[in-house]
Formats: C-alpha cells, structure tokens, sequence
C-alpha cells in the first residue's frame, strides 16, 4: 500500500487537512505501508517556500512523519510527457474561449433549465479558425480532456459504489492558457509514476474522480483505490472558514496550546460511530484504524470537546514529559511536586502559569470581613516549616479544633486568602509551594 497527503503551500493548513493527512498516514501504517508528501506547487505564483516549511512543522508536530516527499514543480517535465502522450492520442484538445465567455455559455445553459457542461465548441473549430484565434486575436488554449462516453464506475471505501455518466460532466481542463499543468492531470501522473495504491481525500473531490478514473487509463495507469471523507463542519454544522486563525495547525499549537496526541486521538475518531478518548500513541491508534468505519455523514468539529479531550490528556503526562516546556514557558523552577499539584486543574499547559504566579506571588488575596480573625489565627497558627504533605491535615486539623469551624467555613477563607480564588488544586500540595512566609501574609491581608 502507498497513499500520500498532497497539500497546496498556498496557507497554513487547517484541521480538515490534518485529518486527512492523519487518516492517510494511519492507513499506511495499518498495513506497513508508505507514506508520500507531495507539495502540489505548480502554482508559482502562489506557492510559497514559507508555507512549505509550515507544512513540514505541523506534520512533524502531529507525529506525521513521511517516508517520501516530492515536489511537483521538480517533475513538470513528466506532465509535459503526460500531455503530449494524451494529444497523440487524441484526448487532449485546444479550447480558445476566454473565461468570460465560458461563464456566458454556462449562464445561458443555466437559464435554459440546462446543465452547465463544455459544449465541445472548440471541436468544430476548422484550422483557419483556430489560426485566426491564436495568430490574429492573440489566444493561448487551454487544452481539455476528452471524455468517452458511457458510465464511470468505482467502489468507493467511504461512499460504497459510486457512478457518473460522462456525458454529465465537462471535458476537464488539463492545461491552462499560460501552460500550467492542473491538478486533476499532475495527480494522476504522479499516483501512476509514484506507485500510489490508493487516494484518501475529501468529498470535493468526487467529480474530479470520476474524471480521473478515465485518465489513468488513457495514461496507461492501474487506477487506485478510492476513499472520499465528508468535509468537517463546525458545531453548528456550518463550513469551517479557512479565515479562521485558530483552526489552523499553528493557530492549534500556538494559540489554543493543544496537545497534539489530544488532536490526533479527535481527530482519528471523529466521523465514526467509535468513542473518542485520548489515545496512549499513533501506534495504538493505527492499529485500532479501519477506513470502513468512517461514515458519509459530515462530522462537526467542536472545539470545547477538543479542550475536554486536552484537558485529559494533560492530566495523564508526567512532569518529564512536559518538564522543558513549562520551563520555556517561563515556569524555570517548577518542579515534578509542582505538575503533581497543578495538572488535574489544567485544560492546556499555559494555564499552569497561573497557579505557579500563586505559588511564587504576589498574589492578591480574598478576604471576607466575617473571617479576618479566623485568618489572623490561622496566620498564628502555621507550623514552621519545612512544610510537607501532612501540614495542611495537621494545620487545619489544629484550627478546627480551635475554632469549631468545618467544611466550608473552614476551608473556603484559606483558600481564597492563600491564592485569591475560590477553587484550583489540593491546598495540601499548593501550601508547601506557596511557604511558610507568603501564607502568612496573605492570611493577614497582605499580597505577598
């Protein structure tokens, strides 16, 4: 089996094109196979190296790792092959209409009740018209794929059987008017030329398929398998818009710091009837992998599932595991008693800075008027440090003794007063981390 992930380096990519990417590279390690990147860059004019590297990162950061990588623009010389085998043949032909009177015939078509198909016209062009178009008026063709007639056929992994009959579709464009090779021609001869066994791709592409299918077989190709996913919808079930920043990969890394195991065990799942839940590693997940559990249902991509999910999977991670990353994000001294303490409060690693600015102050503390006393000799009442696990039973033990209070009212003024909120981590962890000094004072009011 060889399949490939072939994005376009014209932006950032967004979640719709990391589950493709991850449901490809799942396949191929399902069934030991190869993983192709091809960078689909013959646009040059908006093809950027930027986005390239951008491409490779946020593959690299999901785990995505492939086993070939190409570039389209180092292969134009084959498609320029491809194509002249195609007009020797008879299947490639010049069209001289300009883009505005194609869109005239199809709204003239529209307007009749007819479907918006090439009508061949550029069939019927004599020599002396074509010369005239191309010598007197300056036209450059754009050159079309003739299609047989008769029914198109494929088994699809994800939509079943699927049929079109190529009368109901136009002639594709292989080639612009400038010479630039397009997608549904350089796709095919590089999943021919590369060995490709089967397509994995979205839904938008099923008319260019059955287009497709006759096109490696007047390249001489074995046509691949096919598997066309629905398109992720948002949690309305609207178009996720590319617009969008933080759905972007680097949006996900950067801004929303989701854990990328967290996006790969969502989006490994999503669209299938399996639950989802965090998975220990890509391994396990390809293992688990079956292209027939996917539905032609189309999945919504719901961001606060997606946190829930992170918020999980953060909770099972090790202080190893994240030791280098909290001290990049400026936490230098927080150790593993630290993450032991914090983790269970957190829906992304950012959010550990706030309980370590708790740890280290200042900190504002909140205190009520009805427990200034009770925090004054709670503040009496601290035991001399080192503090360790057992001080905050043995101190509290102490006060409710003392006081009478318990429950809330004894729990509650100590939490608000020893870090200015009235909910987070275990005080028995957060007490040694806060120390001796700081709790003082913040019981007494101050901000320390």
């Amino acid at each position: 089996m060889k399949v490939r992930f072939a994005p376009s380096p014209t932006g950032l990519l967004q979640v719709g094109n990391a589950r493709v990417a991850l449901i490809n590279w799942l396949m191929a390690r399902k069934h030991g196979g190869t993983f192709l990147l091809r960078i689909d860059d013959t646009d040059r004019q908006r093809s950027e190296d930027r986005y390239v590297r951008a491409i490779e990162t946020d593959l690299r950061w999901l785990g995505l790792v492939w086993d070939e990588h190409v570039h389209q623009s180092a292969r134009m010389d084959r498609y320029d092959a491809a194509a002249e085998r195609l007009r020797e043949a008879g299947r490639l032909y010049p069209c001289y209409e300009t883009a505005e009177e194609l869109e005239a015939k199809r709204r003239l078509q529209t307007a009749s009740g007819r479907p918006p198909v090439y009508d061949r016209a550029a069939l019927q062009l004599s020599e002396a018209e074509k010369h005239r178009l191309a010598d007197e008026e300056g036209r450059r063709p754009h050159w079309r794929f003739f299609l047989e007639p008769g029914t198109v056929r494929w088994q699809d992994a994800v939509r079943g059987e699927q049929s079109f009959q190529a009368g109901s579709l136009s002639d594709p464009v292989l080639i612009r008017a400038d010479g630039r090779p397009l997608y549904t021609l350089t796709s095919v001869v590089d999943d021919i030329e590369l060995g490709v066994t089967d397509v994995v791709r979205g839904e938008d592409h099923v008319a260019n398929t059955a287009a497709q299918v006759q096109l490696f077989t007047a390249l001489g190709g074995e046509t691949p398998g096919f598997a066309h996913l629905p398109l992720l919808t948002d949690a309305e079930g609207r178009k996720l818009s590319k617009r969008e920043g933080d759905l972007s990969l680097d949006g996900m890394r950067e801004r929303q710091q989701i854990e990328p195991m967290a996006l790969v065990s969502y989006l490994a799942k999503l669209g299938t009837p399996d639950p989802i839940d965090v998975a220990p590693d890509l391994e396990s997940l390809a293992a688990d992998f079956d292209i027939a559990r996917f539905g032609r249902a189309a999945p919504k991509f719901d961001m606060d599932e997606l946190l829930r999910l992170n918020a999980r999977h953060l909770h099972t991670l090790s202080y190893a595991a994240v030791a280098d990353r909290l001290a990049a994000l400026g936490m230098p001294e927080a150790g593993s008693g630290f993450w032991e303490t914090v983790r269970a409060n957190l829906t992304r690693l950012d959010d550990a800075r706030d309980w370590y600015a708790v740890c280290v102050g200042p900190t504002q503390p909140w205190i009520a008027e009805d427990d200034r006393d009770f925090l004054a000799l709670a503040a009496e009442r601290l035991p001399a440090e080192p503090f360790d696990a057992g001080t905050w039973d043995a101190w509290t033990g102490a006060l409710k003794a003392e006081t009478g209070r318990k429950g809330a009212k004894l729990f509650k003024p100590l939490r608000k007063a020893l870090t200015g909120r009235d909910h987070g981590p275990e005080l028995k962890g957060l007490l040694p981390l806060i120390g001796r000094e700081r709790a003082a004072a913040r019981l007494r009011g101050e901000t320390a």
